[in-house]
């Protein structure tokens, strides 16, 4: 399914059977564009897979398979408090600008030694989350958070495996005492319970109406709506939204990174291009700004490539019909699980010259200046499309140009590493190791 980039007329739309589960698949930029923005409330709602149910009960928060108030409650608190504790206030910038120190120093460490950056990474990009959801960051060093963070990980990989997809179309396996999919239940119970004692610790000593991240923020909406039946904020609901929040504000990021970092050391021309560009922009005695990234055109362009290229969320998370529509002549009746290959977008040979190619290029026009492309949707399209777009692209950006201001990189004297990705539900690399030299 992620493979075939064939996008024939005939091939835009086809059905699916999921294990007994109806689904539809959408092809090609042109088709994605009219069902999540021309009809962007008609493939609005998520489906209810067993799966999804029994780790979530489908709450009513940002899980809830229905587009509607729950939904739209929760959706809208998150944007705010994104804002707000996050790229809206100016002091946030400085705050990943110091969370790039803390792993260029732990980077430092391996003294141009081989070594596998996912743990780094991960930790890095976490922490920018956990400053908005918790108010603080985690060490590199709490034992309790990283194991957290590896289950998260090894989640989004056993959601997509195929004891997922056995356990989405015969339910009843469950009760059985094998299988992969009981690890991904033990392990979101492990998660449950990290996150409640989580959300406790860090309203301790809350102020009503002063809150200090995001989890006070939430604890206020629940007192104000307490004497409201219709009120969709639950104590319930908010350990499901964080934990969604650190899943999706972590797992695309740094695998974007992960990939960024080793298609610099595979493609060293376009590593000095990138670091001469920052080192003319930003110069000796600072660390980038994300006001210089309108005088990075061609590490622009890189960053955007990795993410065309590599295609962190190949399908995006599934859509289902919020009612009976037609597409293209196709009629899709209400309740259709709905896939969006976004793969395909950006493998469209209509959109982009020789897509197989990793070539940043194709984001500068013959002046060098970066151009944007219509058919790059990373971040999917319509009333789903990921909220925490804006701030990915502030961390990519800081955190990419960092590394590379400070190092270069290269890999061991004689490895080849695994460029296929790694399936699930996002495609991160295979480990690998790399060498990072002090510049």
């Amino acid at each position: 399914l992620v493979l075939d980039s064939s996008l024939s007329p005939y091939k835009q739309i086809f059905s699916l059977d999921l294990g007994g589960i109806s689904a539809v698949v959408i092809n090609g930029y042109d088709a994605i564009k009219e069902c999540l923005v021309h009809q962007s409330e008609n493939f609005a709602d998520r489906p209810s897979l067993p799966l999804f149910q029994k780790l979530t009960n489908m709450g009513a928060g940002l899980l809830n398979s229905k587009y509607g108030q729950g939904w739209a409650e929760h959706r809208k608190l998150v944007v705010s408090c994104f804002r707000y504790f996050g790229y809206g206030q100016k002091c946030f910038e400085s705050k990943i600008s110091e969370e790039c120190m803390f792993l260029i120093e732990a980077v430092d460490t391996y003294k141009d030694k081989p070594f596998d950056p996912k743990h780094l990474i991960t930790n890095a990009v976490s922490n920018i989350t956990n400053i908005i959801i918790f108010g603080e960051r985690f060490s590199y060093e709490d034992t309790e958070f990283q194991h957290m963070v590896e289950i998260f990980s090894q989640n989004v990989e056993l959601a997509a495996s195929a004891w997922a997809f056995l356990y989405n179309s015969f339910p009843w396996i469950g009760i059985l005492p094998f299988g992969k999919h009981q690890l991904l239940f033990k392990n979101a119970s492990e998660v449950y319970d990290f996150l409640l004692k989580s959300i406790k610790y860090f309203s301790e000593n809350r102020k009503p109406q002063s809150p200090r991240h995001f989890i006070d923020t939430y604890l206020d909406e629940l007192d104000h709506n307490a004497k409201n039946p219709e009120s969709t904020y639950s104590m319930e609901n908010l350990i499901f939204t964080v934990g969604e929040l650190l899943i999706a504000g972590t797992e695309t990021t740094t695998n974007a990174l992960r990939w960024a970092v080793l298609y610099m050391a595979l493609y060293p021309n376009i590593q000095e291009k990138v670091q001469k560009e920052v080192d003319f922009v930003v110069g000796q005695n600072r660390m980038p700004m994300l006001e210089d990234r309108g005088r990075m055109p061609y590490t622009e362009a890189v960053l955007h490539e990795v993410l065309r290229f590599c295609n962190i969320a190949p399908l995006g998370i599934f859509h289902a019909t919020f009612k009976d529509t037609i597409v293209r002549g196709y009629s899709i009746p209400q309740g259709t699980t709905v896939i969006t290959n976004l793969y395909s977008v950006h493998f469209d040979e209509k959109y982009w010259m020789s897509p197989e190619q990793f070539s940043p290029e194709r984001f500068l026009d013959s002046n060098g200046n970066f151009i944007k492309k219509e058919a790059f949707v990373p971040f999917s399209l319509g009333k789903r499309h990921c909220l925490g777009e804006q701030l990915a692209r502030m961390e990519l950006f800081l955190f990419f140009t960092a590394l590379l201001k400070k190092f270069y990189w290269h890999l061991p004297q004689g490895s080849i590493p695994n460029l296929k990705p790694k399936l699930g539900m996002t495609l991160q690399p295979y480990p690998y190791l790399i060498c990072a030299k002090r510049c």
